[in-house]
């Protein structure tokens, strides 16, 4: 069969959805990925053939302001490439198109956030689209796949189909100290994903956090990306710096200190990793809490200190973690707990099955 799959926002859709594209591809099935331009490095780097529908990344939140763009180009792409199946996520221009095509859908997410409210405005916002299309109402997706392991699902949450995290970021050569954990010596991992160059501020409360690290004997790891490595490097001590395959990296560390994104968070919680979390949005919050909810991370929220420094908060909490070893614990056992769901391979059965009906 022939699924088209479609991304937008940042390059941990990509990442998010090529698990279940490549066993796809794997299985001998035809797919695409539709995705927007900057995603495009992304999805190459991780093998999935992608074809740029929009010159500019989707944000969420802003969907009406390029619905039009967005459902003419996956209607003109679905004219010479017609999917048996549609894949989506956060978006609802995809369910469109599979609801124009009369083919399933489905709607693959990792569901941490309360979505319900924003769900409902979107919907209503694709109104003018839907009766462009002669649609009297936008139908509910067949399947509903969520990466979110069941333990971390917030309250309320839509019943889904669990699947099985499988970590995929773009790799690069690999050299031993990154798979290898220092002798003698404990690391810790900074990181703030794709969307910044570099966690919170770059300048004094990084390097305060890293000589912070470094003078308990730690070795400090920066995942960033190749821009932030060149413009900061110099300023930030005795560090290495640049962008590292997390999934290989992780399995070496003790701790990680990062934003709330959700290929973060899920690939550090797979190795077992503890983490500190500073959140830089309301989608970073709903991550950080779940996790620290779970007694496998804490969450600094540099909003809510009473006045405390964040600076010493957050060296406070990278503290704690390494004393306490019950945090490691509780990772370990949400990764147990979520490596018994089903695997990318056996959800496709599903998806295979939707189309045969």
């Amino acid at each position: 069969m022939k699924i088209l799959f479609t991304v937008g926002g940042s390059q941990a859709a990509v990442f998010g959805v090529a698990p279940l594209a490549s066993a796809a591809r794997n299985a001998g099935h035809e797919i695409l990925l539709a995705a927007d331009e900057p995603l495009m490095e992304a999805a190459a780097s991780v093998g999935l053939p992608a074809v740029c529908i929009t010159p500019e990344r989707m944000r969420y939140g802003q969907e009406s302001m390029t619905a039009t763009v967005r459902l003419d180009a996956l209607l003109e792409l679905a004219g010479s490439w017609t999917p048996d199946l549609v894949v989506g996520g956060l978006s609802h221009v995809p369910r469109l198109l599979a609801a124009r095509l009369e083919v399933p859908y489905v709607r693959h997410i990792w569901h941490i956030a309360p979505m319900a409210r924003r769900d409902r405005t979107a919907v209503a916002e694709l109104q003018p689209e839907l009766e462009r299309l002669g649609l009297a109402e936008l139908p509910d997706p067949d399947l509903f796949i969520d990466l979110c392991p069941p333990p971390v699902r917030p309250e309320g949450a839509p019943a889904a189909r669990s699947m099985r995290w499988v970590p995929r970021v773009s790799q690069r050569r690999l050299e031993p100290w990154m798979y290898t954990k220092p002798e003698g010596r404990r690391r810790v991992l900074i990181t703030a994903g794709t969307r910044n160059l570099m966690l919170d501020t770059p300048g004094s409360s990084l390097r305060k956090l890293v000589d912070e690290l470094t003078g308990t004997g730690a070795e400090v790891l920066i995942a960033a990306l190749p821009e932030a490595a060149e413009k900061y490097g110099a300023e930030l001590g005795d560090v290495r710096i640049g962008w590292l395959p997390l999934d290989v990296v992780a399995p070496t560390c003790d701790l990680a200190v990062h934003h709330g994104g959700a290929t973060t968070a899920m690939t550090l919680v797979n190795s077992g990793v503890p983490q500190v979390i500073i959140p830089d949005n309301g989608y970073g919050k709903a991550v950080a809490e779940s996790v620290a909810g779970f007694g496998a991370a804490l969450m600094v929220d540099k909003h809510r200190l009473a006045g405390r420094d964040a600076d010493e908060v957050i060296v406070e909490a990278c503290r704690t973690i390494l004393a306490d070893p019950g945090y490691a614990e509780r990772t370990r056992l949400l990764a147990a707990e979520a490596a018994t769901l089903p695997t990318p391979g056996e959800v496709l059965r599903e998806l295979e099955a939707l189309v045969a009906a």
